[in-house]
């Protein structure tokens, strides 16, 4: 019997390292055909010149940001925005989720208005949130946190909703306080969805920021890529929006990673 068993386990991790290979497999080969396709467009002449400006001019632009202290000025003041706008948002988000989806009659009056102006683009708020909070930083951390409270507050509404009754029945019968059901009974539970929610509020953020930046500002990241774009330095363009889309990928799996340790823990 123990052979057996020890021979199903050595065929089941066999089984996932050659998923886990294949998996890798797939992603380094749409990364390469994505690649390949880029540099064929970019050097068919089928586009206007520069619209599509070669990878390698893309890469040499991007090292020489990365090379550039001035560049570090922009991308901290966009990365605390995007931070500041991103955690204020999803903590209000999370916490109008959890009260609106506890108390039933207000979660009904609320929900409406949630689901109302969740779709609409926040960029229209960008002139309310300039009279409120200034040309500054202000209002790109308002709108940023905008952008991410409504993903996470709708996200946190419907998981709170699939939380086992029983769970929370076990959590009220030994009185436990709003932290503690919070804690142990309704994040454990909602972790999934609130993690997908979390990550749909941390790119809708990071949008409305450099959204808010292009329309007006003097740093940040988003400044940075409208000011080559009217520059006509296409390339340089690129290089600033795939460091950030790469600053933006290594955010998300901060997230991921974290949820991950708060479910072991």
């Amino acid at each position: 019997m123990a052979a057996q068993d020890l021979t199903a386990t050595v065929a089941g991790r066999t089984m996932r390292m050659s998923e886990s290979a294949r998996v890798n497999a797939i992603r380094i080969g749409t990364a390469l055909a994505v690649w390949l396709a880029w540099e064929a467009l970019a050097r068919s002449g089928l586009l206007y010149q520069g619209v599509i400006p070669s990878s390698v001019a893309v890469f040499e632009s991007i090292w020489k940001h990365l090379a550039d202290a001035s560049f570090y000025r922009h991308a901290e003041r966009t990365f605390y925005e995007v931070a500041a706008g991103a955690t204020i948002g999803s903590l209000l988000g999370l916490a109008v989720g959890i009260l609106t989806g506890q108390l039933r009659v207000v979660g009904r009056a609320v929900e409406v208005y949630i689901n109302v102006l969740a779709p609409t683009p926040k960029i229209v708020f960008l002139p309310l949130l300039m009279i409120m909070f200034g040309v500054d930083f202000g209002s790109k951390v308002a709108l940023g946190a905008a952008s991410a409270f409504f993903p996470v507050s709708v996200a946190t509404l419907a998981a709170i909703r699939l939380v086992n009754p029983v769970l929370i029945k076990v959590g009220q019968s030994f009185n436990a306080s709003l932290w503690q059901m919070v804690r142990k009974v309704y994040l454990p539970a909602m972790m999934q969805p609130l993690v997908s929610g979390l990550r749909l509020g941390l790119g809708v953020a990071i949008i409305g920021v450099l959204l808010a930046e292009i329309k007006l500002s003097n740093v940040g990241l988003g400044h940075l890529a409208i000011d080559y774009y009217n520059a006509f330095r296409i390339a340089d363009m690129y290089a600033v929006l795939l460091i950030t889309f790469s600053l933006a990928v290594g955010a998300n799996a901060l997230i991921g990673a974290l949820a991950r340790r708060m479910q072991q823990d």
